[in-house]
């Protein structure tokens, strides 16, 4: 996409040209971001949102990531890219669509004289025809992203004043969700559900597809108990519908459940048919050497899965009777040993790596197993080792030579794939149906929370014993199911949120704990011995967290803010 910076938009010289016209719009692209820690939502050197979860911790000691959970998260010291990035794109696409009268002028006066080299006419007006639906979307993208991390926020669909924008006020969430899930309904018909009969280059476009998505997340989000929905029922029904229309559609337009393995695949987000929207990143290997086991020539260790993320997956059908269906954590609450590994989800090894794994797979760090135990050539005390016995995969390329220029990858973030959306089909379903996974709605609800989970477990490279729980044990077998599907794609964060599951923890687990904050880990020893701990401390959840700061310096441009509870 062309992209070009203007200081005014309002010049007429803008819209002479095709190329100008589409370099706006390449400006509200380009607010969006990715997550995969490098020039992307924020920056914090490498970093994924993972690692402020129980997911991953990260290695490298110097990140702004741990701000999170070290005291110095404040509406002072605040993460304030979503507010001045997202409010930026709002702006941005607020200004394009106030300004299709030059745009479409310009249009007609190419209908007799075409610049030198254009598109023919009629191919320019399909292309300019998109525009606005495009736009709408990406203003509505950025207040979701607002909406999940804000709660209640300024709601602004026209270009404002100074003056105005000093007095702006906070619309409810609510109000916020309804206005995407409107936008979505308006605009999805206008667009097409792929650009192959539209002349030139349209990676990473808008389409009906990716607005479909859009809806059915923010129709989840508003259904979550962090958002207080005046009628929950209702509204995990209207996410459960959405999310079937979605997945109703897919197999029509192109769109269905890849293998787990090929999601991660370099150039993924140009072929994968399970792949909806992504965010193109950078041909690079940073991300490599980001995430690459320590020990290795220039590599940082990166965002180190944790054993919370390990206890989530399951054994497979292969492993003893007893086992199957239950989670590593069940299975080894106490002692691990090396063959505590066999027999998991295949999710598990294309996502983690271990101690005496293969990996990276690239000469020369194939040569030698990994050494994540206490003086090994992967493990403490090497600088930025894992902090929790485990390297990370996916995503990570391993047939990058980080110290070849030439050794790089085309990445991109994945922001919706359709595996997601049987996630979300099951989570609505199941709060709509009071709590009973086996059972179906009427009309197009003809899906069980439990089937849409096991379309998943059930995929041919995954192949894991089928979800048949009800009630509780169903909710909290989902919650480790979607940790382990979901796993370092930003899903996380945002779901202890929505669920707020620290208020919720202690009654839906009843073992007498409280929410953690901290991380657990494993510490392995040269003779193979591996025992659990010491836990990576993160100090005590606070209810402050469920939502970011407002920045202060916001705070005092516009009187009419009310800063979140407890910052």
């Amino acid at each position: 996409m062309k992209y070009n910076e203007v200081a005014e938009y309002n010049d007429q010289w803008l819209y002479d040209n095709e190329s100008e016209v589409s370099g706006m719009l390449g400006v509200v692209y380009s607010q969006v971001r990715h997550g995969l820690g490098n020039s992307g939502f924020p920056t914090w050197d490498g970093a994924m949102l993972a690692s402020a979860t129980d997911e991953s911790d990260f290695a490298y000691s110097l990140s702004q990531i741990f701000r999170y959970y070290n005291g110095a998260w404040s509406s002072i010291n605040a993460f304030e890219d979503t507010w001045k990035n997202s409010f930026s794109g709002v702006y941005t696409a607020n200004v394009f669509l106030e300004n299709l009268d030059k745009i479409f002028a310009t249009l007609e006066q190419y209908k007799y004289n075409p610049p030198s080299g254009s598109r023919p006419y009629e191919q320019m007006v399909k292309i300019f025809e998109l525009y606005p639906y495009q736009a709408r979307f990406l203003r509505a993208y950025f207040y979701f992203e607002l909406a999940k991390t804000y709660g209640d926020v300024p709601l602004i669909t026209r270009t404002i004043t100074p003056a105005e924008a000093n007095q702006l006020t906070r619309t409810p969430v609510q109000d916020v969700f309804k206005f995407i899930v409107d936008e979505c309904d308006a605009i999805a018909e206008s667009l097409p559900v792929s650009y192959a009969d539209v002349q030139g280059t349209h990676v990473g476009r808008v389409n009906r597809p990716t607005v479909l998505a859009l809806k059915a997340r923010t129709l989840l989000y508003a259904a979550s108990p962090l958002f207080k929905p005046s009628n929950p029922k209702e509204a995990w029904r209207k996410a459960a519908v959405a999310c079937k229309e979605l997945i109703d559609n897919a197999e029509g337009w192109g769109i269905k459940l890849s293998a787990y393995s090929t999601l991660w695949n370099p150039s993924n987000f140009y072929s994968n048919p399970e792949v909806i929207w992504f965010r193109y990143a950078a041909s690079t290997n940073y991300y490599a050497v980001i995430n690459f086991p320590a020990g290795n020539e220039g590599a940082l260790g990166g965002n180190c899965p944790t054993q919370n993320l390990v206890d989530a997956y399951e054994y497979s059908s292969a492993a003893p009777a007893a086992q199957q269906g239950k989670s590593f954590g069940e299975v080894n609450p106490a002692t691990i040993t090396a063959a505590s590994y066999s027999n998991l989800d295949p999710r598990f090894g294309w996502t983690v790596a271990k101690n005496g794994d293969t990996w990276p797979s690239v000469d020369p760090y194939n040569k030698y197993p990994l050494e994540t135990f206490e003086g090994g050539r992967n493990g403490p005390p090497t600088v930025n080792a894992t902090t929790t016995g485990y390297y990370l995969k996916k995503y990570v390329n391993g047939s990058n030579r980080i110290v070849n220029p030439a050794s790089v990858s085309h990445y991109a973030w994945v922001t919706y794939r359709l595996g997601e959306f049987y996630l979300d089909y099951a989570e609505a379903m199941f709060n709509y149906m009071d709590r009973d996974a086996t059972a179906k709605g009427g009309g197009t609800l003809d899906m069980s929370a439990n089937d849409a989970v096991n379309v998943l477990r059930n995929r041919s490279d995954i192949k894991m014993p089928l979800f048949t729980e009800t009630g509780d044990a169903w909710e909290k077998r989902y919650m480790r199911e979607r940790m382990v599907e979901l796993a370092f794609e930003g899903h996380r964060f945002w779901d202890i949120r929505r669920w707020m599951l620290p208020d919720r923890y202690e009654k839906l687990f009843g073992d007498g704990n409280k929410f953690s904050t901290n991380i657990k880990t494993v510490r392995l020893s040269r003779d193979g011995a591996i025992v659990r701990g010491p836990e990576v401390q993160r100090g005590d959840w606070d209810n402050k967290f469920y939502f970011h700061p407002i920045p202060f310096s916001e705070m005092q441009k516009a009187q009419g803010l009310v800063q979140n509870p407890g910052w």
